[in-house]
């Protein structure tokens, strides 16, 4: 999961196999339900099961290395070998194949609907083995026309910076960047063919002499441009890398498990949802970034000591960090206050799509001060302007310092009052907008006693698809507190909910038992629960449910009858002995030990 988890902080890889890399991960992201319920089997495992389960690490590791490679390697040798390394991704295929026919699902108590997705992979998998992609053949003439020897073949400048447009590497970021990949290849070859490298290293000089640079002893360059050349031996210490780059920190910060990572990167760590140390794999008691002045110190004074340029954060991903950005951004944020309505509307649309994708757009509009114009604009008697703020804050709260400054600036009593009066967009985003929120337990307490919690029932009993969907999310949240399950009752979740039970076409029974499963341990709860026809539905749900379904069904009358036998006594009326009795055999193995629970209660039941 740690291996998957890595490759999934990856953005971006080259161009020439960008969409294989894609892919891959994405397929490797499908064995993270696989894996979890291994990491749930309570009884140990035999040796077998071990060697498995090892053949698998192996092969994920071999995918690791290869997309890492692809994420950091030179782009010439990826474009000039683009045959060789498909046939690696081929062997990639073969080997998780391999690996995942011999896992024991039986033994292992695997889920169908997890073996389906496996079954499913595999088959992708086999299916890309198979594939022959058609060859980019203008790449492939141009590389063979810039590495010619041959006088009357040399590349001229416009094929050069055809090329290195179609590989991005015209920049001198991007060139500086291809040298250290190169200098690295060269070396981990070991003087194995030299003749391949020398061509790489041709192409290289060709298109540093058209963006202007002259570079005549380039594998003396190192990681740092200008800065060890005078000691291409110099090894930085192992401490001053961040342990997700591996590049040299120049803004080090502590998490709460005390290890220390350079700030991008952890943060772009965080805002991806993750709740973990990438190192220690511990879950994160608190997301305050501390920084490390002690070590960045250290780092300075090496860096003096060895004559070491401190690496500058240069943009490296297009417009998203460059000055022109920024000033456009502040710009925008300056027209949110403008006196003249389309000038804001044009202002906050714009914001809004960029602060949609990219995680540097939103903290550069915060650091511009645009979440308290946003804040501001939300009571704007607007329904247009309205809807793109909300739609803007929820963007800007994927951040997790955004969410807190938003909740700062007052935002969530707005953002109630637009999801009962706005556009249905308007209210779809606001739900979502709180949902985010409500990520930090303390907004749990702070939405639930603005009294967000009807707006967000009354979305799921009347909303669009989207909107329920939206409102069950943020609804089972919120629900998370205490305090919030009484709120939720008292506005009349449960009539909904039984709603969306009743109703398959909607696709949400799963979400709804979510809800109900929080709301059953509440004693109010347990009271509305037993006012309506539940559990003849819930026991319904056992016999002619999904997987999931029935898991869930299961958990919610085991949690009732816990607690009021009367509930079981109705459950047996309905026939749910022979179903649990059913599910105890051929169940799932979460389904299974859930049924096996209600049968032990119902068995203790009888003998009272």
């Amino acid at each position: 999961m740690d291996v998957i988890e890595y490759v999934s902080l990856f953005t971006d890889f080259r161009k020439t196999q960008k969409k294989e890399c894609f892919n891959l991960v994405r397929r490797m992201r499908l064995l993270v339900p696989l894996l979890e319920e291994i990491y749930e089997v309570d009884e140990p495992v035999t040796d077998s099961v071990i060697e498995c389960l090892c053949e698998l690490k192996k092969a994920l590791l071999f995918a690791k290395k290869l997309l890492k490679f692809c994420h950091d390697g030179s782009k010439i040798y990826l474009a000039f070998e683009s045959e060789s390394v498909m046939g690696r991704f081929r062997a990639t295929y073969e080997k998780i194949t391999q690996a995942l026919e011999a896992v024991p699902y039986d033994e292992l108590g695997i889920s169908d609907e997890v073996r389906e997705q496996v079954e499913l992979m595999r088959t992708q998998l086999k299916r890309a083995k198979r594939r022959t992609d058609t060859q980019d053949m203008e790449l492939a003439m141009d590389m063979i026309v810039v590495s010619s020897k041959k006088e009357d073949r040399n590349a001229d400048s416009a094929i050069l910076e055809r090329l290195a447009h179609k590989l991005e590497l015209h920049t001198v970021v991007d060139l500086k960047a291809e040298t250290i990949a190169i200098r690295k290849l060269v070396k981990d070859r070991a003087g194995q063919n030299a003749e391949g490298s020398q061509q790489i290293l041709d192409i290289l000089r060709k298109f540093k002499q058209v963006a202007g640079i002259e570079e005549h002893n380039m594998l003396n360059e190192s990681s740092v441009p200008k800065t060890l050349e005078k000691s291409p031996s110099l090894i930085i210490p192992h401490e001053f890398l961040c342990p997700i780059t591996l590049e040299l920190m120049t803004d080090p910060v502590i998490v709460s498990t005390g290890q220390t990572y350079e700030r991008e990167s952890i943060q772009k760590w965080l805002d991806t949802n993750h709740r973990t140390c990438p190192k220690t794999g511990q879950i994160l008691i608190h997301l305050v970034l501390a920084p490390n002045y002690a070590l960045r110190n250290l780092i300075r004074h090496w860096c003096d000591k060895n004559n070491v340029e401190l690496p500058k954060k240069e943009a490296t991903v297009g417009l998203d960090s460059s000055v022109g950005l920024k000033e456009e951004i502040s710009s925008l944020v300056q027209n949110l206050s403008s006196s003249q309505l389309e000038v804001q509307r044009t202002a906050v649309t714009k914001i809004r799509f960029l602060s949609k994708e990219n995680p540097d757009n939103r903290v550069i509009i915060a650091s511009n001060g645009g979440i308290p114009a946003l804040v501001r604009l939300l009571s704007y008697p607007d329904s247009k302007i309205q809807e793109h703020t909300v739609t803007a804050l929820l963007n800007l709260s994927i951040d997790v310092a955004n969410k807190r400054s938003i909740t700062r600036e007052g935002a969530i009593p707005a953002i109630i009052e637009v999801l009962q009066n706005g556009t249905i967009e308007a209210k779809e985003n606001s739900a979502a907008a709180l949902f985010s929120l409500s990520i930090l337990d303390e907004n749990k307490t702070a939405i639930g006693n603005a009294n967000g919690i009807p707006p967000l029932v009354d979305l799921l009993q009347n909303g669009t698809i989207r909107g329920k969907k939206d409102a069950a999310t943020a609804l089972f949240n919120l629900s998370l507190n205490q305090a919030n399950k009484g709120r939720a009752i008292k506005a009349d979740i449960v009539k909904p909910l039984l709603q969306l039970l009743n109703d398959k076409n909607l696709g949400m029974v799963d979400e709804a038992l979510s809800i109900l499963l929080l709301l059953a341990s509440h004693p109010e709860g347990q009271n509305a629960i037993g006012q309506l026809p539940f559990i003849e539905t819930l026991v319904e749900l056992t016999r002619d449910g999904t997987p999931k379904n029935k898991e869930c069904a299961i958990s919610v009358l085991l949690e009732l009858g816990l607690n009021n036998t009367s509930f079981i006594l109705t459950a047996l009326q309905f026939g749910v002995y022979q179903h649990l009795t059913e599910i105890s055999r051929s169940g799932t193995s979460r389904a299974q030990r859930k049924a096996n629970s209600l049968l032990q209660h119902i068995s203790k039941c009888e003998q009272v």
